[in-house]
């Protein structure tokens, strides 16, 4: 028995039982992923605080939380978009708890009444991506900019308070769509990997003049000259260099 327990003193009696009331209402915990089903959009969760439990000898001892089934993830959406990301077991989450059941809303949206009387139960956790610990933080954040990135920095759409758009792969970017459409400027830069080309599947068509300074082959695009050059009506012969 706790010795407080022993003492006659209402304040102290009423604040252990306040601690015990407490120590029933949760409200939110970290957890680690342990299982995964994207299609449902819930997941399984381990809590990583341990709760306290009194053994058969009076002592107490730290033990697992259950797992945390069918907790339903959180995703930024609204408006008919949503942005997801592939989560995978071992990753890290905040999981908040409903302070009352949620099973009906989870099961059929709307508005109705809770199919059971519990409040701030390990039962009614959503499950928040994006908590890290010292052991999971990320390198390089940005101080500056907005980024989508990698964990390791290597591949990352950025924004920059200058109104500057900066998509970065060190493989491959990819633009599907039937028709895109640039209404400004194209440069290209230098990438030794490549040597420097665009290349076209299809034919190019432009209602301005193409510039250009550099040679089609060994043709000089800017100063080439024909030979078979003759007065009148005939043809010049190819263009040579």
């Amino acid at each position: 028995m706790d010795r407080r327990e022993r003492l006659d003193d209402p304040e102290e009696a009423q604040r252990l039982a306040m601690e015990g009331w407490q120590a029933q209402m949760w409200t939110a915990l970290p957890g680690i992923v342990s299982g995964v089903n994207l299609e449902a959009m819930t997941l399984t969760v381990q809590p990583t605080i341990q709760g306290v439990v009194t053994n058969a000898a009076g002592d107490n001892e730290f033990v697992n939380l259950p797992l945390l089934l069918d907790v339903p993830i959180v995703f930024p959406s609204a408006g008919g978009f949503i942005m997801t990301f592939p989560i995978k077991s071992g990753d890290e989450v905040l999981v908040v708890f409903s302070s009352r059941a949620m099973d009906a809303w989870w099961q059929s949206g709307g508005v109705g009444r809770p199919v059971e009387a519990r409040m701030h139960d390990l039962s009614d956790g959503f499950a928040i991506p994006g908590p890290r610990s010292q052991a999971k933080k990320v390198a390089n954040i940005s101080t500056e900019n907005v980024q989508l990135r990698a964990d390791d920095g290597e591949t990352y759409i950025e924004i920059t308070p200058d109104q500057e758009i900066k998509l970065v792969s060190p493989i491959k970017i990819t633009i599907d769509a039937p028709l895109t459409e640039f209404t400004g400027a194209i440069t290209t830069g230098t990438n030794p990997a490549y040597d420097d080309y665009a290349e076209f599947a299809g034919n190019v068509i432009s209602e301005q003049d193409v510039v250009a300074q550099g040679r089609g082959g060994n043709i000089s695009l800017n100063n080439h000259v024909h030979d078979g050059v003759q007065s009148g009506g005939g043809n010049t012969g190819d263009p040579v260099v």
